[in-house]
């Protein structure tokens, strides 16, 4: 809890810390419950993933738990501190192309050619059921709260948020946020069908063109709302956040708080959850934010 957030926000603020794990990030949960449930043909022929990064430390960390080989594909661009980290985990590190659609297809091609277990980043049910062990926690430990807010990139998140939340208390909200700089899953969910959009964001955690299809349909029947904020939103979101909760945050991490900040008028006297998704900032990044 956060005095200052309840202020900003007018609403009673819980952070769920997933900047706290030890890849940085959510994802390693569902990392974690994907690979150990591989079986040994899948294991000895090792596996491959597309990431900006966040799903590829997930994943990286699961295979050197489990003893399993890994190739990560990530854009040319992809946030330095994470590209390290997948390496320093036992990765395997291919930098390629300028964005994560670049990668995703580099990957399911070597994945193709070479027989590698491709661990998709959103359309995974093992993958989902561990990421929303997050939300699971959350409302295990605060069952006051009624809204939880969650960024989105591929929905993977998401959807695991909206399936722990409404089997707990059905009449819980849970409202998505995504960059409105890279609107695909935004646009998906709106329309009810699968929609590609430019992907321009600043956020890697929230950079995709394309939506991922399991993840779109959990979300259409569970998610509430839907909200788009600026990369510049997210930004002064990020600061905030960094200095109010006096730890480090990146870009998507902070996305719940833009969302809360545009809702304020709707929020007022809710209690509400925040998934902090991430603190996988760079330097480079962290001093531009700051100044």
């Amino acid at each position: 809890r956060y005095p200052a957030l309840d202020r900003l926000t007018g609403a009673e603020v819980h952070v769920k810390h997933e900047n706290h794990n030890p890849t940085g990030a959510f994802k390693v949960r569902g990392g974690v419950n994907l690979v150990s449930r591989l079986g040994e043909d899948e294991r000895s022929r090792g596996v491959i993933a597309a990431s900006t990064g966040n799903h590829g430390q997930s994943v990286a960390y699961a295979a050197r738990l489990f003893g399993v080989s890994a190739i990560i594909c990530a854009p040319a661009t992809a946030n330095p501190v994470k590209v390290e980290s997948m390496q320093d985990l036992g990765a395997e590190v291919i930098l390629e192309g300028e964005r994560y659609d670049d990668s995703r297809r580099n990957a399911e091609r070597l994945a193709l050619e070479h027989g590698y277990r491709y661990i998709h980043s959103g359309d995974e049910p093992l993958l989902i059921a561990g990421v929303g062990t997050h939300t699971l926690e959350t409302l295990q430990e605060q069952p006051r709260i009624d809204t939880v807010i969650v960024p989105i990139g591929g929905g993977s998140g998401a959807a695991g948020a909206c399936i722990a939340a409404k089997a707990i208390n059905p009449d819980i909200q849970v409202i998505g946020v995504q960059s409105e700089q890279a609107p695909s899953a935004y646009l998906s969910w709106k329309d009810r069908e699968l929609r590609e959009a430019p992907n321009r964001t600043r956020a890697e955690g929230l950079s995709t063109a394309a939506p991922f299809e399991l993840p779109q349909r959990i979300m259409r029947r569970l998610l509430d709302d839907f909200v788009l904020v600026s990369d510049d939103e997210i930004d002064a979101a990020t600061a905030v956040m960094i200095e109010k909760t006096r730890t480090l945050v990146e870009a998507a991490g902070a996305a719940a708080l833009a969302a809360a900040l545009k809702l304020r008028g709707k929020l007022q006297g809710r209690s509400i959850a925040l998934i902090c998704s991430g603190g996988n900032i760079s330097p480079a990044q962290l001093k531009a934010l700051l100044g």
